[in-house]
């Protein structure tokens, strides 16, 4: 308020009148002086003029010292007078009237706010049905009823005027596990088992999970959905629960909640759910027709070893033997990269040409004559069909990784007898090429 007030005064003090003062400001000013001149006798207890000081009865240094005193006083309360007195006069008692306007308007909010509630107040009453006659709950009740928190966190609060507001936002989400799913997009030298051993799932997974119809149809910049843990993705159906979901897909309500990390146990029609450790369908597996046996010595296909040199299977440089023949591994591992051609180290007929479910995945079966046969395994493509006569350096499929791989290679065998029978074996494949 001091900091106003010196404000005001120090304005108002620059103020100067445009037109000179009228006879009606000049005795407006003279009244003001005699009025201020009364004023401050009363207040400091000392006459204003210097004549009025009594002298009488004083020694002559005495008296003559209280009578320069007395009019240096008066002087300075003249000077006092006059700046009060001057054209200022009337600005400053403007300013005067606004700061004491102000302190009376805002005193009633200092000593107690304007529109106070007084006395207890009744408890807020909500009608239901708005308003139509019936039963009415105050707010504890009516959080109870709506399952909402009483205390602001669902329901309105409370104002003085016995207002209820109603919620601002209902939370109508669905749980899914759509956010848990994570994306793979396919590169160049990707295969499926491949993808899915750097995802930590199982290849089977991945099949179901993209509804694939076949480990070969993937394509480079193809986007796959990875679920989190082995198992399938479904959506819930409009009669489903969540104990009838863990009964069809032979698991567990306790598996289906952590694995969703879901916090409400009622499933919503077309929520997105993993079920854990469920299986989809099987790969299918190509029908594949053996060639017929005939009487020639070279028998399913009747070709016939003529010896020779052999090819090597794998076209173009850079590739190698990542792993060679022992009793452990009964063949010759090529590395080479994806989709590099595979050949036929030699003439025969194609007797096999396909998936089998055997660890190799995609492969290849050649019959030399005499009891020859040779296998490739891993393939990530097949281009002979059973039945196909193959000469030396015919491509028949592409370097890959199906079935059990951990890299881009082809598995090389010679067998001795038709493979996979019970009389045949297998032979270092370096013998040959």
């Amino acid at each position: 308020m001091l900091n106003a007030r010196d404000g005001v005064l120090r304005a108002t003090a620059r103020l100067r009148p445009l037109e000179l003062p009228t006879a009606n400001v000049t005795r407006l000013r003279r009244g003001v002086m005699r009025g201020t001149r009364r004023l401050v006798d009363l207040a400091t207890g000392h006459p204003t003029s210097p004549n009025a000081v009594p002298s009488r009865g004083l020694p002559r240094d005495e008296a003559r010292l209280a009578l320069t005193q007395a009019r240096r006083r008066a002087v300075a309360r003249r000077h006092l007078l006059i700046r009060f007195t001057s054209e200022r006069t009337v600005p400053l008692a403007v300013a005067l009237v606004v700061l004491a306007a102000g302190a009376v308007t805002l005193g009633p909010s200092i000593v107690r706010p304007v529109g106070a509630a007084e006395g207890t107040q009744p408890g807020v009453r909500l009608a239901i049905g708005g308003g139509v006659t019936g039963a009415q709950y105050d707010q504890t009740e009516l959080a109870g009823f709506l399952g909402l928190d009483a205390g602001g966190t669902g329901l309105g609060a409370s104002v003085d005027d016995g207002s209820l507001y109603k919620p601002v936002a209902v939370d109508t989400s669905v749980q899914s596990a759509s956010d848990l799913l994570r994306y793979y997009t396919v590169k160049a030298t990707d295969s499926l088992t491949g993808i899915a051993s750097q995802m930590g799932v199982s290849m089977m997974t991945i099949w179901w999970a993209n509804h694939l119809t076949s480990k070969d149809s993937l394509h480079v910049g193809q986007i796959l959905v990875v679920p989190p843990v082995d198992g399938l993705i479904i959506t819930v159906q409009a009669s489903d629960t969540l104990e009838s979901l863990a009964a069809t897909y032979k698991t567990t309500t306790d598996a289906i909640i952590v694995a969703n990390e879901l916090t409400d146990t009622h499933v919503i029609l077309g929520e997105v759910l993993i079920m854990p450790g469920a299986k989809g369908a099987p790969i299918p597996v190509p029908k594949v027709a053996k060639a017929t046996p005939t009487s020639g010595s070279g028998g399913h296909g009747s070709f016939v070893y003529t010896g020779g040199t052999w090819g090597w299977p794998v076209v173009g440089g850079g590739n190698y033997i990542s792993q060679y023949f022992w009793s452990g591994h009964p063949g010759v591992d090529i590395a080479a990269k994806y989709g590099t051609p595979i050949v036929a180290p030699r003439a025969g007929r194609v007797v096999y040409a396909g998936w089998k479910s055997n660890g190799g995945g995609y492969q290849v079966w050649i019959n030399y004559g005499n009891g020859i046969y040779s296998g490739m395994y891993h393939m990530s493509a097949v281009l002979a069909s059973v039945g196909e006569v193959v000469s030396r350096g015919q491509e028949v499929g592409r370097i890959g990784m199906s079935g059990w791989a951990t890299g881009p290679h082809v598995h090389f065998e010679i067998w001795i007898g038709y493979p996979w029978q019970s009389s045949s074996y297998r032979v270092n494949p370096l013998r040959y090429l």
